[in-house]
C-alpha cells in the first residue's frame, strides 16, 4: 500500500479531518504533508481534532442563541390546543338516542285529535 492510499484509510477514520478541509481551514495536499512526515502519530493530528471540535461547540451555542424561547412557547401552545380539540372529539358522549322519552306521542296526535 502505497503512502497515498495510507492516507485515505487514515482519513476514514478520522471524520474531524474531512470537515477541516470542508470549513477551508487547510487542504487535502497540506494534511498529506503533516500525514508524509509524522504518520498517523496522534499528537500531531490533536491539533487538528481539537481545533474542529472546538468550530461544533461555537457552532451549537450560536444555535442557541439565536432560539426565540416566545416561538416555541407559543408553537407548544397551539400543540395543545390541537390535542384538547381531539381529545373532545374523541371522548364518548352521551348517546342522543337515549335522551328521547319512551313515550313518543304519534303524529296523527299532535293536535288532540
Amino acid at each position: 500500500m502505497d503512502k497515498k492510499d495510507e492516507f485515505k484509510e487514515f482519513v476514514k477514520n478520522k471524520p474531524e479531518l474531512i470537515s477541516y478541509v470542508k470549513s477551508g481551514k487547510g487542504s487535502w495536499q497540506d494534511l498529506f504533508e503533516v500525514y508524509d512526515l509524522y504518520g498517523n502519530d496522534t499528537s500531531v493530528w490533536e491539533k487538528y481534532i481539537i481545533d474542529d471540535r472546538q468550530n461544533s461547540l461555537e457552532e451549537l451555542s450560536n444555535i442557541v442563541k439565536n432560539i426565540n424561547i416566545n416561538n416555541i412557547q407559543k408553537h407548544i401552545s397551539n400543540a395543545q390546543k390541537v390535542i384538547g380539540v381531539i381529545e373532545e372529539l374523541t371522548t364518548k358522549k352521551p348517546n342522543v338516542v337515549e335522551n328521547i322519552p319512551k313515550s313518543v306521542t304519534p303524529i296523527n296526535k299532535f293536535f288532540g285529535d
